[in-house]
């Protein structure tokens, strides 16, 4: 499951976009400024961004710089310019990748595959930490505090979103659309349950309570 940032000011291709993403099984977080954007990206989490050049409040040169100084994350920019020199520009900017607008889906599906597929290529993050979680992602495997937790699919995939985004919370909507991935039922309990079945699995290691619940609003994951 792959997580994307969206950084689009233009309303239409930000929304078609990200649903066509998440219809894909990806976690997409949406922004509409620069400043917004870069904000979201250093609460951590996120395995490529989607950037629009011409943004309000912080351009999208400027904050790919940002997003350099710290990271080799896969940058795709959406960009209006098809002239040559536009091109260069944008990938001595620190870009992978560019998307000349208007553009189709299919085609950004691809070139997402062809700058995830790079990023596997080098040493990469296959163990997920938070405190005394280790997940491992390949295997679909937890150990918290020194113990094995038999997770399902489903469950895993929870404690994967919550531990990729600790400082986020999410809803429940949120949560069953990324892992389920289809459209959330109303008054459904079915996270209710499964974080429920989570922390009783979780209790024999301490480590239950680090599944904090929002109330009206979701969950997300307790900081030390």
């Amino acid at each position: 499951m792959y997580n994307i940032l969206l950084i689009e000011d233009d309303v239409d291709i930000n929304g078609s976009t990200a649903t066509y993403l998440r219809r894909l099984g990806c976690l997409c977080t949406q922004a509409y400024s620069g400043t917004e954007g870069l904000l979201l990206w250093r609460e951590g989490g996120f395995d490529l961004l989607l950037v629009d050049r011409m943004l309000p409040g912080l351009s999208g040169d400027d904050l790919i710089a940002e997003v350099r100084r710290t990271s080799q994350v896969p940058v795709i920019v959406l960009s209006a310019r098809a002239d040559l020199s536009g091109k260069v520009d944008l990938l001595c900017s620190g870009a992978d990748d560019y998307l000349t607008k208007p553009f189709q889906l299919e085609e950004l599906w691809a070139r997402i595959q062809v700058q995830l597929r790079h990023a596997r290529a080098v040493p990469s993050r296959e163990t997920l930490r938070f405190r005394d979680w280790a997940l491992n992602l390949g295997e679909m495997t937890l150990t918290a505090a020194g113990r094995p937790v038999s997770l399902t699919a489903h469950e895993f995939k929870i404690v994967e979103l919550l531990a990729g985004r600790p400082r986020q919370v999410f809803t429940k909507q949120q949560i069953y659309e990324a892992v389920w991935q289809e459209a959330y039922a109303v008054e459904d309990k079915t996270i209710a349950v499964h974080i429920s079945n989570i922390r009783a699995k979780l209790r024999p290691s301490g480590t239950d309570g680090y599944i904090q619940t929002v109330w009206g609003i979701g969950f997300k994951l307790a900081e030390e």
